[in-house]
């Protein structure tokens, strides 16, 4: 697609501020729906080219504060592009200072420089969108819950209990809320994956897969968007940071190869964690970790290898469209 009109878009809490490249006038609206309807007539009012297909708005992905400016252009059919900040502060150089209007103009000298390779965003279906909200709760709350029952078993070994038995009732009764409250959340996710049918296709088919559960198998199908944002696994290896990456330079420079920091890390955690399960349940990777560890390969190398595994096997069945086959049961 060939854009005529780059805009850049600084996101806050509260408001957006807009630049159109070329052009040099800047403005800010307000991050709401009446605000974005003032922000295409202002468009509109400055640019030649106005229709939908030939601009394209760029924008920092701000979590909940750009979904709904986001759902606003999706809705109306305008192009745009919901990137990583991190992508954007590294491609625009060295640079002094900031404020929300220069932000939107680099944003938008951004989209400029990089028009001829730039893509426009897809979001998914709503009911990933609602996945994705409640996946993050759930995370959320189960984190709380662990930091409690930490803090309530230490104090529990540090201080007496008839003494402090009303501390104690305290810390069991948020656990027990926070229990609940994340039982609700997984029986909502249980339904929105019920209620798409290729997304409950695909989640009983990671289910078939050893030691992958139902938690994993929804926050992969919320992170590829139902596994139409990635096309092969190795990519998504990469997203999610167990792909190995070469790190040497000349003759002087020969490091090991190793992942790279950058990361889903909540992710890379939950499929280390089945990794570790694997190992230890999983009789074909138990046998496989043992004998690479046994010729004297890294234990973390090797943990990497079985996390890999695990991500190219929940591709294959998606993309073929049936269940794990365990092959090792039908071996002599």
């Amino acid at each position: 697609m060939k854009y005529k009109v780059f805009i850049g878009i600084d996101v806050s809490k509260l408001t957006i501020d807009a630049h159109l490249h070329g052009i040099g006038a800047s403005k800010t609206f307000s991050n709401e729906e009446k605000g974005f309807a003032s922000f295409l007539s202002w468009v509109k009012k400055h640019s030649k080219h106005s229709e939908h297909a030939e601009m394209i708005i760029c924008f920092e992905h701000t979590g909940m504060y750009s979904i709904k400016l986001a759902t606003y252009l999706n809705d109306i059919g305008i192009p745009f592009a919901m990137l990583p900040a991190l992508q954007i502060k590294q491609s625009i150089g060295i640079r002094r200072g900031k404020n929300d209007q220069i932000d939107a103009q680099r944003i938008a000298e951004y989209a400029w420089l990089h028009r001829e390779t730039i893509q426009a965003t897809v979001l998914p279906a709503k009911s990933i969108l609602k996945l994705q909200s409640l996946l993050t709760l759930r995370n959320r709350l189960v984190c709380d819950r662990g930091g409690y029952e930490a803090t309530w078993k230490e104090q529990k070994k540090a201080l007496e209990g008839k003494e402090h038995k009303e501390i104690f009732q305290v810390y069991k009764s948020l656990i027990q809320n926070l229990t609940v409250q994340i039982k609700k959340i997984e029986e909502q996710i249980k339904a929105v994956i019920e209620s798409d049918e290729g997304v409950k296709i695909n989640y009983q088919l990671l289910t078939s897969i050893k030691c992958v559960g139902p938690v994993l198998a929804a926050n992969m199908i919320a992170y590829t968007h139902n596994f139409t944002r990635f096309s092969t696994w190795r990519k998504f290896a990469c997203y999610v940071g167990t792909a190995p990456f070469e790190h040497q330079s000349g003759t002087s420079i020969k490091g090991r190869t190793r992942v790279s920091s950058l990361s889903n890390k909540q992710l890379k955690e939950l499929i280390h964690m089945v990794a570790i399960c694997a190992c230890a349940y999983n009789p074909e990777m138990k046998s496989y970790y043992k004998r690479r560890v046994s010729e004297g390969k890294n234990k973390m190398s090797t943990l990497n290898v079985i996390r890999n595994k695990i991500i190219s096997r929940m591709f294959a069945v998606v993309n073929r469209g049936s269940g794990y086959v365990d092959l090792m049961k039908y071996a002599a």
